[in-house]
């Protein structure tokens, strides 16, 4: 199964995107579309002078690579996702992320429970019980 998505998109006249031009167009700095692509992730066409062109493709696999990061998604793994036509060929990938990622979550939400705590807390931080029992906590045994 072939992931195929609809870009509306114009190309250039000479037949793609100059690196600049698709950096510039997704707010990236040239070196990191070189980046990912000396690690598998890109793999542009050259004109004539060996110069870079982005097409279509190109577009949708930056767009995907850049919603891998945003979900957490290190290089390695989006290379796993991203080289087979469909990404959900890799579920047990997934899955495991999943679990990373509510466990973060999860982290998060504690951390942010006690900053509220503290905030609301009427006591000076040392004679809160709540802060002391959170201290304690983090006090490994001898």
């Amino acid at each position: 199964m072939r992931l195929t998505v609809q870009v509306n998109v114009h190309m250039k006249s000479n037949g793609g995107w100059t690196i600049g031009e698709l950096a510039h167009r997704f707010g990236l700095a040239t070196h990191v579309l070189r980046h990912w692509e000396s690690v598998g992730l890109l793999a542009p066409g050259r004109d004539g002078g060996g110069q870079r062109r982005y097409g279509d493709a190109d577009l949708v696999r930056v767009a995907m690579i850049l919603m891998g990061k945003e979900a957490g998604f290190g290089l390695r793994e989006l290379r796993t996702l991203l080289g087979t036509d469909n990404p959900m060929d890799h579920p047990e990938l997934l899955r495991r992320h999943v679990v990373d990622l509510q466990e973060r979550i999860d982290r998060a939400t504690a951390a942010k429970e006690l900053i509220e705590h503290a905030l609301a807390c009427p006591s000076r931080f040392d004679e809160c019980p709540h802060a002391r029992e959170q201290v304690a906590a983090r006090i490994p045994p001898p």
